[in-house]
Parts: C-alpha cells; sequence; structure tokens
C-alpha cells in the first residue's frame, strides 16, 4: 500500500525534536525519518528524543553512512530505538555525501561496506556469535550483541541511485530510497537495477519497495514556497542531478550551481533552475502542487513518498499543518486501498 512520510535535518534542538514530534503526531504520516548528513547529528539521538511522543509512524534514519557509524553501533543504535518506537522502525544504509568536506574517509569498496554492514546488523541482531570476516569489516568470533535484540525484524532500506547498491537491495534489502527526487520518470530505471538483485536472489521482481522524497516547501503563498525551494535546491542538485537517468542536464549549470553552492549565492544559483528542473528535483508550491507531485509518482509506481525538511517558508510546522491537513487527506485513494 503506497505511503507517505516526512522527514527532518538533524540540527535542531533537543526540545525542537520533541515539539515536531508532537506535531507530526497529530497526522496519518506512515513514517518519521531524520538524516544523518555531516555536521548535524547522527539519527539515534533525535529519534530517541521523538520516540516516547509518537504513537502513530514507525521511526527511522535515512539514511546512516557506515563510513559515518560502524556496523556495529548501527546495529545497536537500531535495536535501542525498536525497543521504544511505538508504531516500529526501520534502518536506511547509504554511502554518505560530502563525506571527504567533513574529514570523513569513505570504505575502498563503498558497496560492498554496506552488503556487509546488512549482514553484520542482522547476524547481531540474530542473537548469534558475530564472528566475521569480510573484504571491508572483521569481527572476533566471540563477539555478540550485549543488549536486548529486537523482538521482531527491523526493517532495511538502502539509499542509492546506483546500479550497483540496487542490486545488493534487491537481494538483500526491504526498500530503496532515491533521495532528492521527485521524479516520476526514474521510477522504471530503479526498478530495473533493483530486479537484477532480486533476480539473483530468487525474489519476485517488485519485492523491493521504492521510496522517493526530496526537498518540500508547502505554503499558500505558492510562490514564496517555490522560491526557497529552488534556493534549498542548490545544494543538492549539483549532486543529484546527474545521477538521474531519465534526465539530461547540461554540465555546464552543474558547475554554475556547484560554484553558487561552494560560494553562499543561493539566490543567484536558484536563479538558474527552470520550473520543469524543479519539480524533478523538489517537492514544492501550494498544497495543490504537492498533491499532484505525489499523484504523479504513486501513479508511477511509487511505494512511498517523504516530504523532506525545511516544509515551511517561514516556519516548519505551517507546511507541516498544511500537509497534515491538505496533502494527506487528498492522496487517501491511494494510501488507503
Amino acid at each position: 500500500m503506497p505511503t507517505v512520510s516526512i522527514a527532518f535535518q538533524t540540527n535542531k534542538r533537543a526540545s525542537d525534536y520533541i515539539a515536531l514530534a508532537k506535531l507530526v503526531n497529530q497526522y496519518d504520516f506512515a513514517a518519521v525519518s531524520v538524516y544523518c548528513d555531516a555536521p548535524y547529528h547522527t539519527s539515534y539521538g533525535p529519534l530517541l528524543l521523538m520516540a516516547p511522543h509518537i504513537t502513530r509512524a514507525r521511526l527511522g534514519c535515512a539514511a546512516v553512512s557506515p563510513a559515518r557509524m560502524a556496523p556495529i553501533d548501527i546495529a545497536a543504535d537500531a535495536a535501542l530505538l525498536a525497543d521504544v518506537a511505538q508504531a516500529g522502525t526501520y534502518v536506511g544504509i547509504a554511502r554518505g555525501a560530502w563525506l571527504a568536506d567533513h574529514g570523513i574517509s569513505e570504505p575502498s569498496k563503498p558497496i560492498q561496506a554496506i552488503r556487509e554492514t546488512i549482514e553484520i546488523m542482522r547476524l547481531l541482531w540474530s542473537g548469534q556469535s558475530a564472528g566475521y570476516h569480510g573484504q571491508c569489516y572483521q569481527i572476533a568470533p566471540h563477539v555478540q550483541a550485549g543488549y536486548p535484540l529486537p523482538s521482531q525484524p527491523i526493517p532495511i532500506m538502502i539509499g542509492t541511485w546506483g546500479r550497483g547498491l540496487c542490486a545488493v537491495a534487491g537481494e538483500l534489502a526491504d526498500e530503496v530510497k532515491v533521495g532528492g527526487s521527485a521524479n516520476p520518470a526514474v521510477v522504471p530505471f530503479i526498478r530495473d537495477y533493483i530486479a537484477v538483485g532480486e533476480k539473483k536472489a530468487g525474489r519476485a521482481r517488485g519485492s523491493v519497495n521504492i521510496a522517493l522524497g526530496a526537498v518540500t516547501v508547502v505554503d499558500h503563498d505558492r510562490d514564496a514556497a517555490r522560491t526557497m525551494a529552488r534556493q534549498a535546491a542548490v545544494l543538492y542538485l549539483p549532486v543529484v542531478a546527474p545521477l538521474d537517468p531519465s534526465v539530461q542536464v547540461d554540465p555546464a549549470l552543474i558547475q554554475r550551481l556547484q560554484q553558487a553552492a561552494d560560494s553562499g549565492d543561493f539566490a543567484g544559483g536558484a536563479a538558474l533552475i527552470s520550473d520543469e528542473l524543479l519539480d524533478k528535483f523538489a517537492f514544492s508550491g501550494n498544497a495543490n502542487d504537492i498533491i499532484a507531485q505525489c499523484e504523479g509518482l504513486f501513479a508511477a509506481g511509487v511505494d512511498r513518498i517523504e516530504l523532506g525538511t525545511p516544509h515551511g517558508v517561514s516556519v516548519a510546522a505551517t507546511g507541516i499543518d498544511i500537509i497534515g491537513t491538505q496533502v494527506l487527506p487528498a492522496l487517501k485513494s491511494f494510501t488507503n486501498h
């Protein structure tokens, strides 16, 4: 069944995470996710602060890089969250972006590292000895999870645009999230990439769900929302636009956007982003705009849509309220069948 979730950047005070949790719990979101982007808080502190106040939605990280947290730490924190998340949880794993800028070294074999991370987490959660001898990680034979184990399997999401990781997800994961996309045209490509791994593992095509998520700005003032979304997109468009196999973006434009992002000229960069390009990589406008974008994605076969930070023009709460009271009810024909 298609669902809608909401995601937050981890750049807030503890009291803000709690307030947001209480706010989103008023609405029918299927999941509440937080990012794990450097240099902000890693995911599990914010999620543990939010967990006591969220009864309706599952909680998860979208997504942790094994370059930033070791597999045994992701497994332990996820098990702790599972102990308090009232409607369930999930774990998102991704290679990560902007790692070198923050002094984080990626494993020499990043795709293999994610495969091994998933295997190690599941080994630990099973209660078995975690003796593990991989290409990226080695764990001594006597190591076990020294904490209460999850009472049920924790779903695994892999965040990626790439063929290789989509294939790994087809073998091992429950879901693939394409981060920074609102583009229905990318869905058939991702489905085919995943199917390679599904076939290898003997799983049926479509066993792994597809989620798309991106910057979201919604307001009654449509122009203000789209202006803010354009400025937010300047930072990540140079990263994600070249990854979309369904979109041809002039490399000169990508270079200019990167220069604008590096210099902090977000207004100048925003002026370079056309309406068509914006709608492929962000959710923006009034409630009707967001509804139309979501309907297009569900029609294309997306299983989950994740509406990401910052949500509102001036304060997040305004956008979240519009999503909760107008967008979610309008999508019930998709999400309730």
